[in-house]
């Protein structure tokens, strides 16, 4: 009788250091490193479970081809890149890991916010391009961050912990999220908004942490984004379709925003001729001194990276051994 299979999708390539101790016993583990789904086509069919990074997504099309898998691992925290009902009709569990990088994107949206707040990118970005004097006055005017209010878009685990962060900072915190129960406001110290409405036009800087749905799609769009303040700042370290980035080099370019820092987009890696990147890569333009864009690395520390991989092998050992996996989100 052949050995269980676990599949690796993306983004891991070997050694395979920590699946192969956690599974090696039970199972063959192969990582295929592909960058579309195509690229899973007859390589991936006899999967006992599938472990899913953030570089492809899975569809019915490849779900439909699943002979015998019982679990597909979303080895992060979102999961919009897996057809979570597709997979439940035929009967393979999808699950997520969502305390891996906790500390990580919440320590990055603060280190962006900080940032973008205090000019340092600004100043750094006009001084490299010699585009600004040698004076602080080329970023004026800045205010202090204490009194300042940040509103969260979502207080899950990593709203939560960014929260911390930004009462620690000074600032005042609000939240919108209305899935979170009544309560856990007080227990934290920050205020319930019931709307966006309520909450953006007081807002001197926003910071996204919901996960990507229907719901949530660009729900940051040009019409929310024109009830900030003029000056605002804006932060994404969620999902990239969470926020309209054409809206967002609109709202700079005409001076609504102030800065933002963009840790991921609806596509990656973006495309060379994608208007946004253009106008960020040519020094002297409005997106280029007063956006930053990273490549969705807000999650990344050696220790989340370790985290991530050693909790989806461990919710794959799980079922190969009959027992229910853990995180289910379908």
């Amino acid at each position: 009788m052949s050995r269980p299979l676990v599949v690796i999708t993306d983004f891991i390539n070997p050694p395979l250091t920590h699946e192969d101790r956690i599974l090696g016993d039970i199972a063959d583990v192969v990582a295929l490193n592909a960058y579309s789904e195509d690229d899973l086509v007859g390589k991936i069919e006899e999967a006992d479970a599938v472990m899913l990074y953030h570089f492809i997504s899975i569809t019915h099309k490849t779900i439909d081809r699943l002979k015998k898998c019982k679990l597909i691992v979303r080895c992060g925290v979102g999961f919009d890149n897996v057809d979570r009902a597709a997979a439940r009709e035929r009967g393979i569990a999808v699950a997520n890991v969502p305390d891996y990088g906790t500390e990580e994107v919440a320590d990055s949206a603060i280190a962006m916010l900080l940032t973008l707040m205090r000019g340092v990118h600004f100043m750094n970005s006009r001084l490299q391009d010699r585009q600004g004097p040698w004076i602080y006055e080329q970023v004026r005017p800045l205010h202090r961050l204490r009194g300042q209010t940040i509103g969260l878009i979502g207080l899950g685990r990593i709203g939560i912990a960014t929260a911390q962060r930004a009462k620690a900072l000074g600032l005042t915190v609000l939240f919108y999220d209305p899935y979170v129960v009544d309560g856990l406001d007080k227990a934290l110290g920050v205020t319930r908004c019931e709307t966006l409405e309520e909450m953006l036009p007081r807002c001197q800087a926003v910071s996204v942490h919901c996960p990507r749905t229907a719901e949530t799609q660009h729900i940051l769009n040009a019409q929310t984004i024109a009830m900030l303040p003029q000056g605002a700042f804006l932060v994404n370290t969620a999902r990239g379709g969470c926020v309209d980035v054409y809206a967002v080099q609109a709202a700079i370019e005409s001076e609504h925003l102030r800065g933002a820092a963009i840790d991921v987009l609806e596509v990656e890696p973006p495309a060379e001729n994608d208007p946004l990147i253009q106008a960020w890569r040519t020094p002297g333009t409005r997106a280029h001194d007063r956006i930053i864009i990273n490549p969705h690395s807000a999650f990344y520390s050696e220790e989340g990276l370790d985290d991530m991989r050693i909790k989806g092998s461990q919710n794959c050992r799980r079922v190969l051994l009959g027992k229910p996996p853990r995180n289910v989100v379908n």
